[in-house]
């Protein structure tokens, strides 16, 4: 079935959270409409626009070492403590600023976010960090443990504007008090 990430209402009312009316998001849809937007950007724009959800799961090898943890976006942490796959609002900013952080350093690197453009933008980022040399090692184990078992990275195909209406989705959970449901 896959990974999907849902707005819902913060906090929860009774035994299940509120899903927020996808009205929204609905300005994603605009985005969605404009002529020369890459096709997987308007397909995320609009499917946010529709659902007020994002389907997450390719999305999540690249959240979890963009931030530095397993299962980010099946909230994983958030299911131990409290019994619940979610993702409260300070959690969703915080998803919203790693993303931003990243589609801004990729900037260099043009539109195209590749596994190896992800490497080069993170040791980047590391590099001038004060332990970077320890960073760097985390790094590549973190990076050789994406790789399959014949040493192929994975064949991930982003663009930085798809990443940032992926971003934009986490940011408006933020700022409008919605936290996100992991429905798997």
């Amino acid at each position: 079935m896959g990974l999907d990430n849902v707005a819902v209402r913060w906090p929860r009312t009774g035994r299940f959270y509120d899903p927020v009316a996808p009205a929204e998001f609905v300005d994603f849809g605009e985005l969605a409409d404009m002529p020369d937007v890459a096709a997987p950007t308007a397909a995320l724009a609009g499917y946010i626009a529709k659902t007020g959800a994002v389907r997450a799961t390719a999305y999540t090898e690249l959240v979890d070492l963009l931030l530095g943890l397993d299962g980010v976006l099946y909230a994983t942490e958030a299911a131990a403590e409290d019994e619940d796959p979610v993702i409260d609002p300070d959690g969703c900013a915080w998803i919203a600023g790693g993303l931003e952080r990243f589609v801004d350093g990729h900037r260099g690197f043009g539109e195209s976010v590749t596994f190896d453009t992800v490497s080069a933008v993170l040791r980047a980022a590391l590099a001038d960090g004060r332990l970077a040399e320890q960073q760097l090692r985390w790094l590549d184990g973190r990076l050789d443990a994406l790789r399959d078992e014949s040493g192929a990275a994975p064949q991930w195909s982003f663009s930085r504007s798809e990443l940032g209406v992926l971003a934009g989705f986490y940011r408006r959970c933020a700022e409008r008090g919605f936290a996100v449901y992991a429905d798997s």
